[in-house]
């Protein structure tokens, strides 16, 4: 399959990932650009990102979500309480949804689905609830079934995730500490049976050590476990 046919996704370091259709939908997922110490600088966005996905309101997920929407002209998907927020950040075009809702964004159907994790927004106003966390399971026309977990440990719903939904490619945490390590992601993959895992959260700060080769070294040939380094891309 050449790359003209195929949803190409790009990680930008974190847990930043930006998904590209053959229709051309441009989605980024959680963007922390300016204060991540592993986007790859000479990256350069396209003119036009359509959506912006927020799996939760931390700093290092939601930190670029506005000047992003504000240049690039994109709506901003979250959590009803998030979508608030960002929509008090000056961003015109937001969209707020829940867990378990489903909308069509041109030739992709996103659905909210549950994450474990903490979800708060700080900013100099203070810390601010702001919904909760949720991953994002991205149905692409003509295309893979994509599942972004966002920040979470392993829970066994993740089953019910590969039963409704069939996930493909998916993007989990393997970093520890703040998320799942690759011990707990190899019970996920156990869990959501994908075809592909592209590890996210990992290697940006010290004590993010979960690596791919440990993942890889847990689920067995069965499942490939992508090596990859900020501002690689796969075609899927």
């Amino acid at each position: 399959m050449s790359k003209s046919q195929a949803t190409r996704i790009t990680w930008l370091g974190h847990a930043t990932v930006l998904i590209q259709t053959v229709q051309g939908t441009n989605i980024l997922i959680d963007p922390f650009i300016a204060h991540n110490p592993k986007y790859p600088k000479d990256f350069e966005l396209p003119e036009k990102i359509d959506f912006v996905l927020l799996t939760h309101g931390h700093g290092d997920h939601i930190g670029d979500a506005a000047p992003v929407a504000k240049k690039h002209g994109a709506t901003v998907v979250a959590i009803y309480e998030l979508a608030d927020y960002i929509a008090g950040q000056g961003v015109t075009q937001t969209m707020g949804m829940n867990l378990g809702g489903t909308v069509t964004l041109d030739d992709v159907t996103v659905t909210m689905v549950d994450a474990k994790h903490s979800a708060a927004a700080s900013d100099e106003k203070g810390t601010h609830y702001v919904g909760v966390a949720v991953g994002f399971v991205l149905a692409v026309a003509g295309g893979p079934v994509l599942y972004h977990s966002g920040d979470t440990c392993v829970f066994g719903d993740m089953a019910l995730i590969r039963e409704i939904y069939q996930p493909r490619v998916v993007m989990l945490p393997i970093g520890g500490y703040y998320t799942m390590g690759p011990q707990e992601a190899a019970v996920a993959c156990r869990l959501l049976e994908p075809e592909t895992v592209l590890p996210i959260h990992w290697g940006t700060f010290p004590a993010l050590t979960g690596t791919p080769a440990e993942l890889a070294a847990l689920v067995g040939p069965e499942v490939k476990v992508v090596h990859w380094k900020p501002g690689d891309e796969i075609s899927v």
